[in-house]
């Protein structure tokens, strides 16, 4: 009995495994970015808002790179979002309280991606919290556009360029 219940055990161990592995294979990232400018002349402690310039997925060349197709994706999420001040040289992001960053697409509404508040870093670049949203509908697009809302703490005096990174985590059925 106690034979049947180590072998019975085994197998279920196998199954489990291969099932982490084929989920494994199911699983890979697409990765874009994009730049806006806050003008030195921004309000302080007042939000104001920027539209990045259409980002243009290439999904379709990620999907097929991964051995799937648009309508084969079965989840989208956004696993990182990454800021990064790219000029001037040698800024932190010390001068922004708050940002929220939304995204939308010609076939599906505008809804949070990403924020982060009461931000305190001394660092040029910082991460975001993304939200959990389903974003398929935006990563099968041709493109999407992205909106900034931001609050600074301080007055610029030079304008601030910053570089968004964003990773998301892609379940696809393979062809």
């Amino acid at each position: 009995m106690k034979a049947k219940s180590a072998v019975l055990l085994a197998a279920m161990m196998i199954v489990a495994v291969s099932c982490d592995n084929l989920n494994d294979l199911l699983t890979f990232s697409v990765r874009s970015s994009t730049s806006f400018t806050i003008p030195s002349s921004s309000p302080f402690t007042l939000p104001f808002e920027f539209m990045t310039p259409e980002i243009h997925t290439g999904s379709s060349q990620d999907f097929e790179k991964n051995n799937t197709r648009a309508d084969l994706v079965k989840d989208v999420k956004l696993e990182e979002l990454k800021l990064t001040i790219t000029a001037p040289e040698g800024k932190t992001f010390s001068f922004l309280k708050s940002i929220h960053i939304y995204i939308s697409a010609d076939n599906a509404d505008e809804i949070l991606l990403a924020s982060a508040e009461n931000i305190s870093s001394t660092s040029n670049t910082i991460s975001l919290t993304t939200s959990q949203e389903k974003l398929d509908e935006y990563i099968k697009a041709d493109g999407y556009q992205l909106r900034t809302s931001s609050v600074i703490r301080e007055t610029l005096t030079q304008n601030v360029t910053i570089k968004i990174d964003l990773k998301y985590k892609v379940t696809a059925d393979v062809l």
